[in-house]
C-alpha cells in the first residue's frame, strides 16, 4: 500500500471494549469493536489508544494490530499488549463497554509483494502480535482463489507459558515450531537457533522472513538473512507520543553506506522496515 493511501485511511475513532482478558499474568487479550471501514488496515499496521475521557495517561500507546475482520455493519480488531507500566496497567483494568479513543491504521505494514512459495514467521514472545495478523491475511489468498504460499512460524519464549497464541498460529500456518529458553517446550535454546536448525530443509531461494521481537533477536535474523540471501522484514518497537512523525521521538539508525548518518521514525516510515535498512 503506498503512503498516500495509508495517509487517506488514517482516522480518529472510537472503540468499544468488548473483552478483555490476561493471556497470561501481564499479556491481555483486548476485543474491540471499530467502525466499519477499518478493516482496510494492513498486516504490520499499528494504531494509537487512549482511553476514553480521561485525562491519564495524556499520551496515548502504541499498539500492534493483533487481528482484524468484520462482522455485520461493524470490524472487529484484537490488541495482543503486555503491561509493562502505568498506561497499559490502565488498559488492564477496562472491561466490556469501556470506550477507547484510536488513531489509526499508522505506518507502513508489512510488504506481501515478494512471489515466495514459503513464509517464515519468526516470534520472540509478545513480537507474535503483528504476525499473526500477516497469517490471517496469507490465509485469505484461498479464499480469494489465489494460492496461498507454504507459512511456517517460528515462537520463541523464555517458558512455555510465554508462546502466546500458540493454537491459533497452528491452526493458520502450515508447520508451527517452538523454542523455550528452559527447554521444557519443544526446542532448547533461542528461536532463531531453532530457525536455522529447521532452514536446512528449506529452499533458501524461494524463502522470505517476516520477524518481531526483542531487538537482539531481530538483529540476529536481519544478519541471518543476509548471509542466507533471503529478503528479511522486520516490525520495529519504539517509545511513541504522536504516531504519525511529527515529534521524532522514535527514530531508528539506518544505514548510510557513506553518506551522513540519517535516522527512519518507526511510527511513519516503518514500523516495518527491510531487515538490510537498519543500522543495526
Amino acid at each position: 500500500m503506498c503512503d498516500k493511501a495509508m495517509e487517506s485511511n488514517r482516522a480518529v475513532i472510537v472503540g468499544i471494549i468488548r473483552s478483555n482478558h490476561p493471556m497470561t499474568r501481564d499479556v491481555f487479550l483486548m476485543t474491540v469493536t471499530v467502525p466499519h471501514g477499518f478493516e482496510s488496515a494492513m498486516p504490520g499496521q499499528f494504531v494509537m489508544v487512549r482511553v476514553r475521557g480521561r485525562e491519564f495517561p495524556f499520551l496515548p500507546r502504541p499498539f500492534s494490530i493483533h487481528s482484524l475482520y468484520r462482522e455485520g455493519e461493524a470490524s472487529t480488531m484484537e490488541i495482543l499488549y503486555q503491561v509493562v507500566g502505568d498506561g497499559t496497567r490502565l488498559l488492564s483494568s477496562l472491561g466490556s463497554g469501556d470506550e477507547l479513543t484510536i488513531l489509526g491504521p499508522l505506518g507502513k505494514g508489512f510488504d506481501t509483494r515478494y512471489d515466495r512459495r514459503t513464509v517464515a514467521l519468526i516470534a520472540g514472545g509478545i513480537g507474535i502480535a503483528p504476525l499473526h495478523f500477516l497469517a490471517q491475511y496469507y490465509n485469505k489468498k484461498n479464499v480469494h482463489g489465489e494460492e496461498k504460499p507454504r507459512l511456517v512460524c517460528f515462537m520463541g519464549a523464555r517458558t512455555a507459558d510465554g508462546l502466546i497464541g500458540r493454537e491459533r498460529m497452528e491452526q493458520l500456518c502450515d508447520a508451527v515450531m517452538v523454542s523455550t529458553d528452559d527447554g521444557r517446550e519443544g526446542y532448547c535454546g533461542m528461536v532463531t537457533d531453532c530457525f536455522v536448525d529447521n532452514s536446512k530443509t528449506m529452499d533458501t531461494a524461494d524463502l522470505i522472513l517476516y520477524c518481531c521481537g526483542p531487538y537482539e533477536m531481530m538483529k540476529r535474523v536481519a544478519l541471518m538473512a543476509g548471509d542466507y540471501s533471503v529478503p528479511c522484514q522486520v516490525s520495529m518497537e519504539a517509545r511513541m507520543a504522536c504516531g504519525i512523525g511529527a515529534c521524532l521521538g522514535c527514530s531508528v539508525k539506518m544505514k548510510s553506506d557513506g553518506r551522513p548518518v540519517r535516522y527512519g521514525r518507526v511510527c511513519k516510515d516503518g514500523p516495518v522496515f527491510d531487515s538490510k535498512m537498519i543500522d543495526w
